[in-house]
């Protein structure tokens, strides 16, 4: 699979569609840093006129996860990938258009090469950062992902 927003998207349809039909977007996607968006809705509120909570985890670890996907990719080699942990921290409601950044590209070619040298499970935590449409901080997530060679 290429890794575009578009063909990112169309795989959030047939492998994560309760993502897709929540509204969880890929915007950019590139060595370093994936950047999704999801939109408050009716369909992904909570009781408190916010984005449940369970929404803005889904665009967070895409963030995260399309990041692992693309450097798996890139090595050639057949790697399993599992969210092991996650944390999360909620400073604001969530309304509008949230925009969940992930920076941390860099972590994962070195665990990779690890895996793949010694065959062993390699871990690592990545952070994503959702900001809302006036530049406010509501969410940070942070995923530890469990790679290993098949």
């Amino acid at each position: 699979m290429e890794f575009s927003p578009s063909k990112l998207n169309t795989f959030l349809f047939f492998k994560l569609p309760s993502a897709f039909w929540s509204g969880v977007r890929v915007k950019q996607i590139s060595d370093q840093q994936c950047v999704v968006t999801v939109k408050h809705r009716w369909f992904n509120q909570n009781p408190f006129n916010s984005m449940y909570f369970a929404v803005q985890a889904m665009a967070a670890e895409l963030t995260t996860g399309a990041l692992v996907m693309l450097h798996i990719r890139k090595s050639g080699k057949k790697i399993s990938m599992l969210v092991a942990n996650n944390k999360g921290n909620f400073s604001k409601k969530a309304t509008g258009r949230i925009t969940f950044t992930c920076k941390d590209g860099h972590l994962i070619e070195e665990a990779i090469q690890k895996t793949i040298a010694t065959g062993e499970g390699q871990t690592f935590w990545m952070k994503s950062i959702g900001i809302d449409a006036k530049g406010d901080q509501v969410s940070e997530m942070d995923f530890e992902w469990s790679i290993r060679a098949k």
